[in-house]
Parts: C-alpha cells; sequence; structure tokens
C-alpha cells in the first residue's frame, strides 16, 4: 500500500456519496486539519516555499502535493483534487465497494443474518475497503504520509520528514469520528483495548515505514538521519512494550527484525526484508489479538490531554 493519496483515482467517489449515510462522520471531517488543506494549503507561505524548491508551480495541479494532502478524482483521463484528506483517503477508493458495504445484502438492518452480514464485510473488503477494524492496514494508510516517502522532497524541497505522529494521540483527536454505531449520539472515545492495538500496531509500521525508508534512501542527508532515528526510537518503544507484555512473543519478533538490518544507506535488501518480515508479524499481530490481554502497554499509551486537536463533541453530533 502506498500513500493514502496513491488509491485508484478512477475508482474515487467522493466524499459526498459517503455523506449520503455517513452524515455525522463527515461533519466530523469538515472540523479536521484534513478537510481544510484543500483551501489553506494552496494559499499557506511555508508550502508555496517548498513547491518553488521542488519547481511545482501550482500545488493543486499533478504535483507530489497531491499524493498525501488532497483526494484525487479522474475521469474521462482528466484528474482533479475534489478535497483535502478525505474518507477515501484511509478507508480505500470506493467505487467498487460503496454498494457492497450499505446494500445489507439486498435486505434490511433488520432482517440481514448474521452470516450473511460477514460475507457483505467480507466482499466489500475483497474489493478494497478498509474497516476500522483492519488495523494495521488502516496505519500504513496513516504513516505512509506522516512519514513523509519522499527523500527530494525533504532534502531539496525543505519538507519537514515526517510528523511527531502517534496511532493513538492522533486517532483519538479531532480527525476521531466513531459516531455511526451511537446513530450520532456520541462521539465514542477508542476502548482501552483498541488503543492497545493503535498503540502497538502504530509503533510497528512506524518502524517497517523507516526502513523501507532507509533502504530507499541515496544520501546522507537529512532525509536517511530522521528515518534512522525514527527507526531506532521505534525499536527501543518496541523492546518496552515487549518486556510490558511477555505473554505477546511477537513484540520480541518485531524488535528482532528491527535489528535484522543495519541502519545505513546501500543496504537496502536487507532492509526491506527485514520490513517485509515486519509486516507479516503485524498482520498476524491484527488477526490473532484484540488488545484486552495487553494490560502491560497502558502507562505508554497516551493521555487524551496529548491527543491531537479536540474530537468532535457528543453535544455536536446531535
Amino acid at each position: 500500500m502506498g500513500a493514502a493519496g496513491s488509491a485508484d483515482r478512477t475508482k474515487i467517489v467522493g466524499t459526498n456519496a459517503c455523506a449520503e449515510c455517513h452524515k455525522q462522520e463527515a461533519e466530523a471531517l469538515k472540523g479536521t486539519h484534513h478537510f481544510k488543506t484543500f483551501r489553506e494549503m494552496p494559499r499557506d507561505a511555508a508550502t508555496n516555499k517548498i513547491a518553488k524548491a521542488m519547481g511545482v508551480r501550482r500545488v493543486k495541479a499533478e504535483s507530489v502535493c497531491l499524493n498525501c494532502h488532497f483526494t484525487v478524482q479522474e475521469k474521462g483521463g482528466s484528474a482533479e483534487p475534489i478535497s483535502g484528506i478525505s474518507c477515501e483517503s484511509c478507508h480505500g477508493a470506493g467505487q467498487d465497494w460503496i454498494k457492497v458495504h450499505s446494500g445489507y445484502s439486498g435486505k434490511t438492518a433488520a432482517t440481514e443474518t448474521k452470516s450473511e452480514a460477514a460475507a457483505r464485510w467480507k466482499q466489500a473488503e475483497a474489493k478494497g475497503m478498509i474497516r476500522p477494524g483492519a488495523v494495521y492496514a488502516l496505519a500504513k494508510n496513516c504513516y505512509s504520509c506522516h512519514v513523509v516517502p519522499h527523500e527530494e522532497l525533504v532534502n531539496k524541497g525543505g519538507h519537514l520528514p515526517g510528523s511527531a505522529f502517534d496511532l493513538v494521540a492522533w486517532s483519538q483527536g479531532e480527525v476521531r469520528h466513531n459516531t455511526w454505531h451511537s446513530k450520532g449520539k456520541d462521539n465514542v472515545a477508542a476502548s482501552a483495548a483498541r488503543r492497545r492495538m493503535l498503540y502497538l500496531v502504530g509503533l510497528g509500521v512506524e518502524l517497517e515505514t523507516a526502513l523501507r525508508a532507509i533502504g530507499k534512501a541515496s544520501a546522507r542527508k537529512i532525509y536517511a538521519f530522521d528515518m534512522a532515528a525514527r527507526a531506532d526510537r521505534a525499536r527501543k518503544q518496541l523492546a518496552a512494550a515487549a518486556k510490558a507484555v511477555p505473554g505477546v512473543p511477537e513484540i520480541g519478533k518485531l524488535v528482532e527484525l528491527g535489528h535484522a538490518g543495519a541502519l545505513k544507506l546501500n543496504n537496502e535488501g536487507a532492509l526491506l526484508a527485514a520490513a517485509d518480515g515486519i509486516a507479516k508479524v503485524l498482520e498476524a499481530i491484527s488477526a490473532k489479538y484484540d488488545g484486552s490481554t495487553m494490560s502491560g502497554l497502558d502507562t505508554f499509551i497516551p493521555t487524551p490531554d496529548k491527543y491531537k486537536g479536540q474530537a468532535r463533541a457528543a453535544a455536536a453530533v446531535k
């Protein structure tokens, strides 16, 4: 999976198609930096300084900026940015699955059986939908942009190498839109068990992403240095997590793989092999665990005062 904006542009349906049913979630999106980037980013002085350094005349034109900062739709061979970071940036281009996921197997919510619902969700996922329970896939999308996937953009353009990103702090802040099951009555916070999964898988994806970036890096400059620092930090945090949760041996495997390749240039083979191994372990963790047995991680997980922005309050979701 590449950067969030690299979803098949010909299969982007746009936020309005999602908002037909997900009105509350769409309203929550409007209060986020993800939404505001569409109008604000092209006018931003720092953005335009980076664009100039990269030889980009228009941020919303075909440029490296589109991949992470906009949702781009292609029709008739013409590509157009239609919004900022939006529903399909996280949940996948919707054309193939949007009707499947909301079709109740041709019945209604009250009459569809559990087995029919399970089959429907399986089909939607097979067609490219990334559901909230797919923690690893969601984390991959987040980190594919929050850890910048473009060496030249950093070394030449002066773009930051990435955000000080934590999957719990960011997912539970302003972007939280967990209102569907309460029918808009509450923007439900993630449970303790889910926060543990978000924390652990997020750390693993940070390590995986940084290793891939180092493997592809070509110059001893800020990009490679920052990615090496990210990888080293993630390895240390995972080592602490492994001690705190000894009943999850897969965490130790992540640490082992994280040290399998030296954090240096011209070591692509070893680093990508390590990253591939980490991906497999993370997929296994996501499938095997639900976080309920990982209370040892709780002291590491960001508390609400550390969340990125304010989640939309229940009173605003009525």
